[in-house]
């Protein structure tokens, strides 16, 4: 690579979480080694960075002892290894032609701009809030909350321990699902509200399984339901949510149903937070993300590179590895790898590496499979979720002629004590053969067995060389045969009739 001690260049993130973060200390790793003065400034609005938000929900439960514990890098390491962290400074400028960054304090007000060589946006994605609940001031009103960040993991751990008698969860995914579990472990009385059938990332023959389980456990769920409104105590707080059929999964109640909550959580899930990279003139999706090449530069209107600018993180939109087509996954997996990327590629473009690799890069980003796993556990319920790959119906959507079948099983053999049941849906595609998705529902054991699928589905196998692959095997673990290779076998076996 080309360098010198006496370049400096400078980089700009805009965000300093998953994405932001791994991506200024890898283009300072990347800039160091070859020799270039690398100047990195981050910018975050709030006054945390390189936390799992993953790990909220475990943390209101009681699994992690405080939020501290959640962070995998302080802003003093930050600090300590060279980049100058901002907390408390909010961006709300970018001139990509200029090449400026203003930013805001949050707390003063004082207004700072910074010239960049490169800018990386890295602004993650905002929880959804319905309107309904917010009160006539547009805030939220109390006993209504997110689970995004760690002051919404700080405030429901103090609102739990007020001792709620009664919760309601809004919104049947992953979120909603481990709010849920917390909610029961916590002794609430628990009410899970949502459109879809549960898990509406499986095929709902696979979430109809989870919900199940999740109702074995004492939760009411309603399938098919919107909340349309709320109720507010005479102390302010909320007191019920109102639900309304959406008119689509299982038929719900009759409209207007109300479940009484003193504590409300919202797992609705989550947008780009773009507006800053669309103020800019920076290409945006169907999908309300920022575009990016599989290097991690952004995109213009014209879907030619800006130059100077990255994106990478939550506040992306990102392409499915086999179809081609656009999606929103924001996932700290892939925050971090995307961020990786980007600070590779712009280390190697302080350095002078020339834009088509030859010096040895760029590094490229993969796609997605969508690959996700959660659990529930309470109440002695003990159900594991897996998925990875499009559902059949975005299969189909794409194209693609599909079969699927659905195998149960244990984790481990049958006459083990920990053996536990295991239903495995396998999707492929007929003619290819090729392994298009999986979904795992079952008990403990079961969801980790999602990467095998994974891995096979990354390096384009088809549902007999799963089923020929060597897996590890011994009775406390797994059956002779393993749950995803006896599915994969028993589909391929059909696919020949």
């Amino acid at each position: 690579m080309a360098g010198s001690s006496s370049v400096v260049h400078r980089l700009v993130v805009v965000g300093a979480d998953a994405a932001g973060m791994s991506a200024a200390h890898q283009a300072l790793r990347t800039a160091r080694a070859a020799g270039v003065d690398l100047r990195v400034v981050a910018l975050e609005r709030t006054r945390h960075t390189s936390y799992s938000a993953c790990g909220i929900p475990y943390w209101v439960a009681g699994d992690v002892e405080d939020g501290d514990r959640l962070v995998a890098r302080t802003a003093q390491e930050h600090r300590a290894a060279g980049i100058d962290l901002r907390l408390g400074v909010e961006a709300v400028g970018l001139d990509v032609a200029a090449r400026t960054v203003t930013g805001v304090d949050v707390a003063t007000g004082a207004r700072t701009t910074w010239e960049y060589d490169d800018v990386l946006l890295a602004t993650g994605a905002a929880p959804v809030v319905p309107p309904w609940a917010l009160d006539a001031d547009g805030r939220v009103v109390p006993g209504v909350r997110a689970v995004k960040d760690l002051d919404d993991g700080a405030a429901w751990v103090a609102m739990l321990a007020g001792a709620p008698r009664r919760g309601v969860v809004v919104g049947g995914g992953y979120i909603g699902l481990e709010m849920a579990e917390a909610f029961v472990r916590k002794g609430l009385a628990t009410t899970l509200v949502t459109r879809r059938e549960v898990m509406g990332a499986l095929d709902p023959d696979m979430g109809a399984r989870v919900r199940e389980a999740v109702e074995r456990a004492g939760v009411t769920v309603r399938v098919g339901e919107d909340v349309g409104s709320l109720t507010v105590g005479p102390d302010g707080r909320v007191a019920c949510v109102s639900a309304v059929p959406t008119g689509s999964g299982t038929a719900g109640p009759a409209a207007g149903e109300r479940f009484e909550g003193d504590v409300v959580a919202l797992g609705l899930g989550a947008r780009p937070r773009s507006e800053l990279a669309v103020a800019a003139g920076v290409a945006i999706g169907d999908l309300g993300g920022v575009l990016t090449d599989d290097r991690q530069r952004a995109l213009g209107p014209d879907g030619a590179v800006l130059p100077g600018v990255w994106a990478a993180g939550d506040c992306c939109e990102h392409v499915e590895r086999h179809g081609g087509q656009r999606v929103y996954v924001p996932l700290g997996t892939h925050a971090n790898k995307q961020g990786r990327v980007a600070g590779e590629n712009i280390g190697r473009s302080a350095a002078g590496d020339p834009e088509d690799g030859t010096a040895g890069g760029p590094a490229r980003f993969g796609g997605v499979l969508g690959t996700a796993i959660t659990r529930f556990v309470a109440n002695g319920v003990h159900v594991e979720i897996g998925r990875t790959g499009p559902t059949t119906q975005q299969a189909l959507d794409s194209g693609r002629d599909v079969a699927s079948l659905v195998t149960q099983s244990t984790t481990a053999s049958g006459y083990m004590p920990e053996a536990s049941p295991i239903a495995v849906k396998v999707l492929a595609e007929k003619g290819s053969r090729l392994l298009l998705g999986l979904q795992i529902v079952g008990g403990a054991g079961s969801a980790k067995r999602i990467d095998t699928a994974a891995a096979a589905i990354w390096l384009h196998a088809r549902v007999d060389d799963v089923a020929a692959m060597d897996l590890s095997y011994a009775p406390p673990f797994s059956p002779v045969h393993d749950p995803v290779q006896i599915a994969c076998r028993r589909l391929a076996e059909r696919m020949q009739w």
